[in-house]
C-alpha cells in the first residue's frame, strides 16, 4: 500500500548532530532542499539507538519503521520526494500505518504555539524549524523500551532492546532492510522466560514491569487517546513505571508538548546550565525554568538538547554494567 502527504510547513536542511542533539531525538537524514517535514526530527525520538531493529534509515533518504499495531505487524517507509513525503506500508498493519502517517509526520502538533523567551531557544528554534512532535497511537512500542531505558546506560537498553527484539520479535513485512524485525506482541512479552531476561542483561524489577504492563497492554494502549496526563496516571497505575517512564512515553505515542521529563539524571543539568548557567539544577529548578513555557515544556526541553549546549563532563561516563556474569 502507498500514500502521499503534504506537510505544512517546510524545513531546512539539518545540521549536524553530536551526542546531545542525538539525545534530543535528533537522527541524520539526508534531504532535498526542498523537504516539506524534517524526518530526522521529527521520527527520530522513536529510534532505540543506531541499530535498532525496528528503525533503518536508508542512502536514499527513506525512513523504515516496523511496528506492531492492533491489526497486526507492519513495515512503514517514509521518503521526501519533489517536495512531497511518500509513503508505503507493508503487512496485516499497513492500512493502518497510512492511515496515521499525518499524526506520526507531527501534523496533529502546533509548533506556533511555542514563544521562545531565551536567546538561545529563539535561535534553535529558528535553525530547526522542522521540529514537530510525533505521535505514534501505540503505547506498548514506546513504553517498553523506555522501561528498558531505567536506571542503566543507554548502551546497555539499547543492546537489551536489539536482542529481545530480534529473538522473539517477528521479520518486518514486505521489502524491508535486512535485519528489521517487528516487536513481539503482549503474550510474547509476559512469556519469555527468566533466563533469557538475564540474557539480555535486564535485571528482574525491569523484566517484571514490562511482564506486567503486556498483561494490561489493551488498557494501557486506549491511554493513546486520552489527555496527556490522564493517560500518564494511567501508566503509573502499574508498579515500576513511574513519573519518568510514563514522560518518556506519552511524548512518543500522544505527541505531547508538555509532558516534560522528570527523574532524569542529567536533563536537569542540561537543562540549568543551557538557561541559567548552572548545572546543579534539580528538577524543580528545571520545572521552575521551563515555566515560561507552559504548555510546550516538553518541546522547551527538546529544543535545549537539539541546541548542543552541554555542561563540560567533570566525571568520567558511568560504565556499564552486565549482570549476565552473576
Amino acid at each position: 500500500m502507498a500514500g502521499r502527504f503534504t506537510p505544512p510547513t517546510p524545513s531546512t536542511p539539518s545540521t549536524p548532530s553530536t551526542r546531545t542533539t542525538v539525545r534530543g531525538g535528533h537522527v541524520p537524514i539526508p534531504l532535498p532542499s526542498d523537504a516539506p517535514v524534517d524526518l530526522g526530527l521529527t521520527l527520530g525520538p522513536l529510534r532505540r539507538g543506531p541499530a535498532d531493529p525496528t528503525f533503518r534509515v536508508t542512502p536514499d533518504g527513506s525512513v523504515w519503521r516496523a511496528s506492531r499495531t492492533p491489526d497486526g505487524p507492519g513495515t512503514l517507509r517514509v521518503a521526501v520526494r519533489a517536495g512531497e513525503v511518500e509513503a508505503e506500508a507493508w503487512g496485516p498493519g499497513a492500512a493502518w500505518l497510512l492511515d496515521r502517517l499525518p499524526a506520526l509526520l507531527g501534523a496533529e502538533d502546533d509548533p506556533t504555539a511555542f514563544v521562545p523567551r531565551h536567546k538561545l531557544l529563539l535561535a534553535t528554534h529558528r535553525r530547526r524549524p522542522g521540529l514537530r512532535l510525533t505521535r505514534t497511537g501505540l503505547v506498548l512500542e514506546s513504553l517498553i523500551p523506555t522501561v528498558l531505558e531505567q536506571k542503566v546506560t543507554a548502551t546497555e537498553a539499547y543492546a537489551s532492546w536489539r536482542l529481545l527484539v530480534r529473538k522473539y520479535g517477528e521479520p518486518a513485512p514486505g521489502p524491508a532492510p535486512d535485519g528489521m524485525y517487528a516487536m513481539p506482541d503482549a503474550r510474547t512479552w509476559t512469556r519469555i522466560p527468566s533466563w533469557e531476561w538475564h540474557r539480555a542483561n535486564v535485571d528482574g524489577k525491569r523484566s517484571a514491569t514490562i511482564v506486567r504492563a503486556a498483561r494490561v497492554a489493551a488498557r494501557l494502549e486506549e491511554a493513546a487517546h486520552m489527555a496527556p496526563p490522564a493517560a500518564r496516571a494511567r501508566l503509573e497505575l502499574i508498579p515500576g513505571i513511574g513519573p519518568w517512564t510514563s514522560a518518556e512515553t506519552i511524548q512518543r505515542s500522544n505527541g505531547a508538548p508538555d509532558e516534560v521529563t522528570t527523574g532524569d539524571l542529567h536533563l536537569p543539568g542540561i537543562v540549568g546550565w543551557a538557561l541559567a548557567g548552572d548545572r546543579t539544577t534539580d528538577d524543580e529548578a528545571m520545572l521552575a525554568l521551563l515555566a515560561p513555557y507552559e504548555g510546550q515544556r516538553h518541546r522547551a526541553a527538546r529544543l535545549v538538547l537539539l541546541s548542543g549546549r552541554v555542561p563540560p563532563r567533570r566525571a568520567p561516563r558511568m560504565a556499564p554494567g552486565r549482570i549476565t556474569h552473576l
